[in-house]
């Protein structure tokens, strides 16, 4: 804890606090995925008023047709766990650190050619049972790829992308970048972007990459396939609304579920409406996956809800929310047919940081409040009660992996989750989080020992240029 507080103070004296005298709604801003983020507008020298901001425009020739943007992140994280999924397993009774550390060049050739590059490293001290698979990957390629795209005008165009990229599509239930584990995921194939007016539609065909603990020795998993096709288009019928149509596609050699490991391969048709008016928000999601596991046939949903509305002109502006999700499980292990949902390449923060429990096979009800003390400052505070939707299936962690057996049946209700998180906007580069949680075992677990109560903390500081 001390490392991270001298990290802390250190930064915020390094980084001046600098004059803003561009327009704050022309300047970008940092995004979770680098690579959609365009400094091009620093052109204009006039809005340039960051340290940094030389590194964010390079031109490559007299008439600026071409120029380069090099950025990174780095990020220091400490967590704690008492009980550790549920207390089986190697214990830690004083934490450990994650460290992650990435840098990226986007190289634009002209209006049609684009090269992007990032590179990461992720490394963990003094945990307890050593790194877990998203924990450790010293220093490899994370993205690499190129794009080359066609404009037809100001809101039409076609852009074709190659190589190593990360995928994230609508709230990242199903296809994500993987942040808060130490190690992101990324995606090794082909892209094409069609935007149209207010349309987009994204088709895909790729192979997710393995993580892997050595020096530049990230492959494309040989075993895994993943293709879909996604669009985004407005909803008349709703005003501030938005719908999303998709189609995914998933096969894998050897996979893993409670009843047994084989071949899988899951199609995946879903849907999403979205939006935001007059201080609602709203997101309900849906999905039926069909296909075969090994000798059997699956048939498999899942159905999400998140609902709030915001207080804008009361204090602190709070936002009161509401989520409701369901999974299917398994109905009968000892038959070849499968139930359970497979939530594909789900965010690894699903159900809070604490991360003990993945959308497969559960019902859970999830209330929360949000507040703003401060414009740079969210505070949050949730509670999520979980149940299995079938008997006999058993829970699964965030990685797809069973950890609890349910095959004899038992208690439906898992246990209750409540957490705390503040998350505090320092300055334009820095940002420190921190997370509280406590879970509360249930029945279930306490039918499939140790069914110990589990407490959880992190904290973690960001710094991106």
């Amino acid at each position: 804890m001390k490392s991270l507080h001298h990290i802390m103070l250190a930064s915020t004296m390094l980084i001046p606090s600098v004059a803003r005298s561009g327009d704050p709604s022309v300047r970008p801003e940092f995004k979770l995925s680098r690579q959609d983020e365009d400094w091009s507008v620093l052109g204009d020298f006039r809005l340039r008023d960051d340290l940094f901001d030389t590194l964010k425009y390079i031109p490559l020739n007299g008439d600026d047709s071409m120029w380069l943007t090099v950025g990174g992140e780095a990020r220091e994280r400490y967590e704690y766990f008492q009980n550790a999924n549920w207390g089986k397993g190697p214990q830690d009774d004083n934490g450990y650190l994650l460290h992650r550390l990435m840098l990226h060049a986007d190289v634009h050739l002209g209006d049609h050619f684009r090269l992007f590059t990032q590179f990461k490293s992720g490394t963990e001290s003094d945990r307890n049972g050593g790194p877990r698979p998203t924990d450790r990957d010293d220093l490899d390629v994370h993205q690499l790829f190129a794009d080359v795209r066609v404009a037809f005008d100001d809101d039409r165009s076609l852009t074709l992308r190659a190589g190593q990229q990360e995928l994230a599509f609508g709230t990242q239930r199903l296809i994500s970048v993987r942040e808060s584990p130490n190690v992101r995921q990324t995606f090794d194939g082909v892209r094409a972007t069609m935007r149209w007016d207010d349309c987009q539609l994204d088709a895909f065909a790729t192979r997710p990459v393995e993580t892997r603990r050595g020096i530049f020795d990230d492959n494309p998993d040989p075993g895994t396939k993943f293709w879909g096709l996604y669009v985004v288009a407005p909803f008349p019928l709703l005003q501030g609304g938005k719908v999303d149509f998709y189609y995914l596609g998933l096969e894998r050699n050897a996979a893993t579920f409670e009843q047994g490991t084989a071949h899988e391969r899951r199609h995946s048709i879903g849907t999403r409406l979205w939006g935001k008016h007059a201080g609602w928000d709203w997101n309900f999601e849906s999905v039926y996956q069909f296909g075969e596991f090994g000798d059997g046939r699956i048939s498999a949903w899942t159905a999400a809800s998140d609902t709030g509305f915001t207080f804008a002109h009361v204090l602190w502006s709070p936002r009161l929310g509401l989520k409701a999700d369901a999974t299917s499980g398994d109905r009968n292990p000892n038959d070849h047919d499968l139930q359970t949902f497979n939530p594909l390449f789900p965010k690894g923060a699903y159900f809070g940081e604490m991360g003990l429990i993945g959308p497969e096979n559960h019902i859970d009800l999830h209330p929360s409040i949000e507040l703003h003390p401060v414009h740079s400052v969210t505070f949050s505070i949730d509670g999520d009660f979980f149940w299995r939707e079938s008997t006999r299936d058993g829970v699964y962690n965030i990685g797809l992996s069973p950890v609890r057996a349910g095959i004899n049946g038992g208690s439906r209700y898992v246990g209750a989750q409540t957490s705390v998180q503040i998350e505090w906007q320092l300055q334009r580069h820095l940002t420190w989080t921190a997370n509280c949680a406590h879970f509360f075992a249930g029945p279930f677990l306490h039918e499939n020992p140790p069914g110990k109560d589990v407490d959880y903390f992190s904290t973690w500081l960001t710094f991106r240029f």
